[in-house]
């Protein structure tokens, strides 16, 4: 029985109905490769341990223009909490409803229905097509995006252009793009001090008390001040943990947990000496595990961020703003290899939350924002 909607609606439908929880893909990549493949691109399976993934390709010279994405979603939290089963798709009043309808099966149904119209017009289009797809995103990030552009690294295959397709919207589809993201650095602190009892405060050093002028300046730095298109560097402690459980012993350590999210005005080694200074001026006994998630990086105005506010304006009317905000995204693998990269997607008004939905439209607009940008790029000779 065939659904009253569109075919990017359908196919959404039939992703979201997937039970594809982070590292699992649950049958979405073979759907999304059985309609690639009718289109006549060359399929590589690339799974790395417990993480399928897939580059897609169609066409053998440059430029190249590729769709990233990602089939995995997070988990639902308690499903009695949904107003609808959160892998059953169901559409209410315009909205498609379950998890992962806007982060991010909405915008991998668009990029296949995209597709099949562009190739359908443009049989012969200029350069070449592709799709890194994985189920990784949202997990550590190790065995997807990351493995796969190592793979193409190796045997020297450039992107030229990638659309994420993240999503960015705000209000509209097309409102906002993401031309960049913020770099990510955390660190697990530990201050040591001498653990004893509360009563003999000369036999001990308390670490809460000795980190705590460390913290309140680590806190109140400016790292930046940011720049056209970064806010400045941002620092924030989001867990401090020490004691015993008794109030009269003075522990041993604290453990303190922050996280920097970076402009392209610093880099993380810069940003750990500024820390190690400070924490050495204050006289601690410290050390820190530092975990970079991704480094900055951004893709200034060309001839990608140009066709993508181009077919915004011409489909949607929109202005569209160019914006860094938010979390890291799988772009920061692709962008160092030397591709311009933006994520272009539907509103993100209720990713990862209990009863994620999109406006059906909005996911018909998309689809035909991408064949837009597309016939941009690819067809300037036609």
């Amino acid at each position: 029985m065939t659904h009253p909607h569109s075919a990017t609606i359908e196919l959404a439908m039939d992703l979201i109905n997937r039970r594809s929880v982070t590292p699992e893909d649950d049958g979405c990549q073979e759907l999304m490769i059985e309609r690639l493949e009718a289109l006549g691109f060359k399929i590589e399976r690339l799974p790395f341990e417990e993480v399928s993934n897939f580059w897609a390709r169609r066409g053998d010279s440059g430029p190249l223009f590729c769709f990233a994405g990602h089939t995995d979603v997070v988990p639902t939290g308690p499903e009695k909490n949904w107003q609808f089963p959160p892998f059953e798709a169901v559409i209410e009043q315009g909205m498609l409803c379950g998890r992962g309808a806007a982060d991010m099966k909405g915008s991998l149904a668009a990029f296949i229905t995209a597709l099949e119209r562009f190739i359908a017009n443009h049989p012969d289009h200029e350069g070449s097509i592709a799709l890194l797809i994985t189920s990784d995103e949202e997990g550590p990030w190790v065995n997807g995006t990351v493995r796969v552009v190592e793979h193409l690294e190796a045997r020297d295959e450039k992107i030229t252009w990638c659309v994420v397709g993240e999503p960015s919207s705000t209000a509209q589809v097309g409102d906002v793009i993401k031309n960049g993201r913020r770099g990510s650095l955390g660190g697990k602190l530990v201050i040591h001090g001498v653990q004893g009892h509360v009563a003999y405060p000369h036999l001990v050093k308390n670490p809460i008390h000795l980190a705590t002028p460390a913290l309140a300046e680590l806190a109140a730095e400016v790292w930046d001040e940011g720049n056209e298109f970064f806010p400045p560097t941002s620092f924030q402690i989001s867990n401090i943990n020490a004691g015993t459980g008794a109030t009269n012993v003075v522990p041993g350590h604290i453990d303190v947990l922050f996280n920097f999210r970076f402009s392209t005005e610093v880099t993380a080694d810069e940003l750990k000496d500024r820390v190690r200074v400070i924490l050495d001026k204050h006289g601690l006994d410290w050390g820190i595990d530092w975990t970079l998630s991704g480094n900055p990086f951004l893709t200034d105005r060309g001839d990608l961020v140009e066709a993508c506010q181009d077919a915004i304006r011409a489909i949607t009317g929109l202005e569209t703003e160019l914006s860094t905000s938010g979390g890291t995204s799988d772009g920061r693998f692709i962008a160092p290899t030397g591709a311009q990269v933006v994520e272009l997607g539907p509103i993100n008004a209720t990713i990862h939350k209990v009863d994620e939905r999109v406006r059906c439209d909005d996911l018909d607009t998309l689809s035909n924002l991408y064949e837009n940008i597309m016939a941009r790029l690819l067809t300037r000779s036609e």
